[in-house]
């Protein structure tokens, strides 16, 4: 590659997207997932959400915000907390909060829940990564489930090959499970707690 292409890719990547009927604008670089659109998985659990304009939502492992800015627009009167442990996500997704004039969100370097606030949330949604695992998702639906308030879900989209899985595993964590959407690649799920 020339070398004056090498420096172009230095730059922010910048793109627009139509999420639930709204206009976003979203700034990303390499080394974050799917930099240049938003990803299916993520516009799948978005179009299927049901969240109520009041809510007060968590996502988990934010990446630049592909889930958590178009959730604070359909949370006007809510608060969207995002956190992700790579800082360079959390960098590209307080720009976005910028860009999207969000009022209503933050982002917090975190792993996991480690740095979350004391507090309990209506929703937490998360775009689960296919190779996150096994003591990780453990920990994940664990601490989900505490800081969830009760009648609160955690709502999740993974691969679909992960399906199966994910069922026995909020089942076992949460008592409940419910498929909310199949689709070829992805399965959008979610947990109540009750």
């Amino acid at each position: 590659m020339e070398q004056k292409n090498w420096k172009e890719l230095k730059k922010d990547i910048h793109f627009s997207a139509r999420l639930r009927g709204m206009d976003f604008v979203f700034s990303s670089t390499w080394g974050l997932f799917c930099p240049r659109e938003i990803d299916e998985g993520s516009a799948m659990l978005l179009e299927t959400l049901e969240v109520s304009p009041q809510a007060n939502s968590l996502d988990l492992g934010c990446g630049y915000g592909a889930i958590g800015i178009p959730l604070a627009k359909l949370t006007p009167q809510g608060h969207v907390l995002m956190v992700d442990t790579n800082v360079v996500a959390i960098e590209y997704t307080k720009k976005n909060i910028v860009a999207n004039q969000l009022k209503n969100a933050d982002a917090l370097l975190s792993n996991g829940f480690s740095h979350v606030p004391d507090t309990t949330f209506d929703l937490i949604v998360s775009n689960i990564p296919a190779k996150v695992g096994n003591e990780l998702l453990t920990i994940f639906l664990h601490d989900a489930k505490e800081h969830l308030a009760i009648g609160g879900s955690f709502t999740i989209v993974t691969i679909a090959g992960l399906r199966e899985y994910m069922k026995r595993q909020l089942t076992e964590v949460f008592g409940n499970y419910k498929k909310v959407k199949q689709g070829k690649t992805y399965t959008v799920a979610s947990a109540r707690r009750t």
